[in-house]
């Protein structure tokens, strides 16, 4: 099932192509540059992750109903994510972030999780895309709702539970009603992702 539109807002930029500007990383930010006019995530150390901020000064933009498209590409063998409702609270040593969902981007045999997948809830064995080629990802938030589609194949479509029950180790892995920040991950330093269009439509809740 993919979402009508009715309601949506135009198109938002969140990227200017020039500098990361409305951008800001929670660790190591010397792990995100903008080359060729697109963002570059490659971590300098364990992992970092870049959190749309706008304009704000005190902290992220909460994000709750919305349709999110980001254009990519990778490097060969390259893991990387796309993370929603989140914010900067993080677990264990490698800084994973440990509230909301990540849509994985994954170009890496290691990875068994591949491109698209929604990480750990809905896994998908096999990339659908060539990620060293720019590809399009549109993540479609609205209610409990979640779909991934993939240069405009549904590749997810989640519905949560309204008492989801996740792992200790991945509690916080559910929508936040009050919405959450939009990040990218740069995963680790020998991935390295590009983003050269991102962009945000907010919808009306069903």
């Amino acid at each position: 099932m993919l979402f009508p539109s009715p309601a949506a807002e135009l198109w938002r930029d969140l990227f200017n192509g020039r500098d990361l500007g409305g951008w800001k990383a929670n660790a190591y930010p010397d792990s995100w540059s903008v080359v060729d006019g697109a963002i570059r995530a490659c971590a300098i150390k364990e992992s970092s992750h870049l959190f749309f901020v706008g304009s704000r000064s005190d902290g992220h933009e909460a994000l709750k109903d919305f349709e999110l498209e980001v254009v990519a590409r990778s490097e060969p063998n390259s893991n990387g994510g796309i993370f929603i409702h989140t914010d900067t609270s993080t677990q264990s040593a490698a800084l994973r972030l440990s509230k909301g969902y990540e849509i994985q981007l994954n170009s890496s045999a290691k990875e068994k999780r591949k491109t698209g997948s929604l990480y750990a809830v809905v896994d998908l064995p096999v990339s659908p895309v060539d990620e060293t080629n720019w590809f399009t990802t549109l993540i479609t938030v609205r209610g409990q709702h979640i779909t991934v589609q993939l240069d405009g194949k549904l590749v997810v479509d989640y519905t949560e539970p309204a008492l989801v029950q996740r792992p200790p180790e991945r509690a916080g892995r559910r929508l936040n009603p009050a919405g959450g920040a939009l990040a990218l991950q740069a995963h680790d330093p020998g991935s390295t992702f590009y983003f050269k269009s991102i962009r945000i439509r907010t919808l009306s809740p069903d």
